[in-house]
């Protein structure tokens, strides 16, 4: 790993902000939770030599967890990665792989215990992961295979049952599929289900949380079998980790590490699992049939009661049995609220110091033009980071098309960011013509703030690259004829080819902005 720094501001900003919150992630799962850097590299999709550097980094530079709320992310990054001249031709020393190997096979003698006395002779002498590494290729031995041991309170195996259940709407007599989402406790085999319209992300997280209050409590580990609806192509804030199922993990305090591929061992809980809820749950449903989802939910209860009340025959005990012997006071305690589930979004702040959701629009601090943002959104609440600091915090609004600003967010009235004022559009304008200069006005005419209107006209003026000048100047005229002062008036208006009709032709052809259908009468029709 390079410990030069980046010289382009912008691309140090980039990897920073990916980086830093990955290793941030490392540290917690390391530090607080205790985890291997195995473990902990699964879980984060990372290699485990990677893991090891970033915590040796991280203890070099004296840190602990959590860490000091004052400490930003560019600090923490000059922290783990100090400016250094590269020395060339560097040699590491290089352990006696024959001692190393007569050691290890003296009881209670670790690999760990063996890298440690290296490298008080060595400091400067490899880090574990790589210790560890050359040792297997030099004694050309295979990993063991470790049988699985599961601990009370230490893993939770969540999965999708491949069987679905037909809802039948009501209304129409159509049917739909709806998934089974399956969690299963490592120690206790105690079993949760429900039933989801999709396995969606938003379906697969609150899936998670009524699993920890089904449970009543968090265990230490979740082992998802299937990713897709958490990590990675969701999420455009982190390449390869889904920020909302982050989210929720550190909500809870909880680690996830998927189970490996093609590793059936790792997943046996959870296809064990799924496959009790398909024998005892859904075969006893098959011939009912169900109006909503609710419905059948309230039916699968009735059902999961009863299979964890059911004795195993292998152990003489029943899983509720099980649990509330074992786990239930292993498991850690729900936190004081339960997660909410939210949405990350990357942004650019545009020329009007607004970023947009679901297509309206929220204000953030002027001094942040053209940067990236992170906004978090829940059903109540929009909140804006920059470099992982919220900068604003909007209610949410589901007026399309409308700005919610905040009068400190705002440029100072005698001066405008950037370039960008009203008397810049105009002046843009006039190029196309007088028509086009006095559209714009109204335009800006019509926002509280004329700021609020920038992207509306700069939408409009850029319609001279497709159409052309004149064709815009006489798509204004029309427009400013019959009262239009939108950029979608304008669009429509040059899409219809409204702007080429003459007088006599305006006169004898009713206008509209409605696109043409061949449903709506002509005027011939009557004749």
């Amino acid at each position: 790993m390079s410990q030069e720094r980046l010289t382009s501001p912008a691309l140090h900003q980039t990897q920073c902000g990916a980086s830093v919150r990955k290793i941030k992630e490392i540290l917690r799962l390391k530090w607080e939770m205790g985890l291997s850097n195995r473990v902990v590299a699964r879980s984060c999709r990372t290699s485990h030599s990677t893991v090891g550097e970033y915590v040796k980094r991280a203890e070099i530079a004296g840190l602990k967890w959590p860490l000091p709320e004052e400490l930003d992310d560019d600090r923490l990054y000059e922290l783990l990665f100090p400016r250094a001249e590269k020395t060339e031709n560097q040699t590491i020393p290089q352990p006696d792989w024959n001692e190393v190997h007569a050691e290890l096979s003296k009881k209670g003698v670790t690999l760990k215990l063996l890298w440690m006395e290296y490298l008080d002779a060595n400091p400067s002498g490899y880090g574990y992961s790589q210790f560890c590494d050359l040792y297997r290729k030099w004694s050309k031995k295979l990993n063991p295979t470790m049988r699985l041991n599961h601990k009370a309170g230490e893993k939770l195996f969540v999965d999708y049952a491949g069987q679905t259940m037909p809802v039948v709407d009501p209304e129409t007599g159509e049917i739909r599929e709806a998934e089974i989402f399956v969690a299963v406790l490592g120690a206790s085999s105690y079993t949760y289900a429900e039933a989801q319209w999709n396995q969606d992300l938003p379906n697969w997280v609150k899936g998670h949380v009524r699993t920890f209050e089904y449970i009543g409590g968090v265990p230490e580990v979740v082992v998802p079998d299937n990713l897709k609806s958490g990590v990675t192509k969701p999420c455009r804030y982190e390449p390869g980790v889904n920020v909302t199922y982050q989210e929720m993990a550190e909500h809870y305090g909880v680690a996830v590490v998927p189970a490996r591929v093609r590793k059936p061992r790792d997943k046996a809980k959870a296809e064990t699992g799924v496959q009790n809820v398909e024998r005892w749950v859904l075969a006893r449903l098959r011939n009912q049939r169900f109006f909503s989802l609710a419905a059948l939910n309230r039916a699968m209860r009735k059902c999961l009661e009863e299979l964890n009340d059911k004795k195993m025959e292998h152990l003489g005990k029943s899983r509720r049995e099980l649990f509330e012997s074992l786990e239930r006071q292993a498991l850690k305690p729900l936190p004081a609220s339960s997660y909410e589930y939210a949405v990350w979004k990357k942004a650019r702040v545009s020329i009007d110091y607004h970023i947009e959701f679901e297509k309206h629009y929220y204000s953030v601090p002027h001094t942040l033009l053209h940067q990236y943002v992170h906004s978090r959104v829940t059903e109540r609440t929009i909140e804006i980071f920059f470099k992982n600091k919220r900068v604003a915090l909007h209610p949410r609004s589901k007026a399309r098309g409308k700005h919610s600003t905040i009068k400190e967010h705002m440029p100072p009235s005698h001066k405008y960011y950037s370039d960008w004022s009203p008397e810049r559009f105009i002046r843009w304008a006039e190029k196309t013509g007088p028509d086009t200069a006095r559209l714009i006005q109204a335009v800006l005419n019509t926002r509280s703030h004329p700021e609020q209107a920038f992207r509306a006209c700069m939408g409009i003026l850029t319609f001279s690259d497709k159409h052309g000048a004149d064709r815009l100047e006489a798509a204004c005229r029309y427009a400013l004829a019959h009262e239009v002062h939108t950029y979608r008036g304008i669009k429509n208006i040059l899409e219809n080819q409204l702007d080429k009709a003459d007088q006599g032709e305006e006169e004898a052809i009713q206008p509209t902005l409605l696109p043409p259908h061949a449903n709506i009468r002509g005027k011939d029709y009557y004749n």
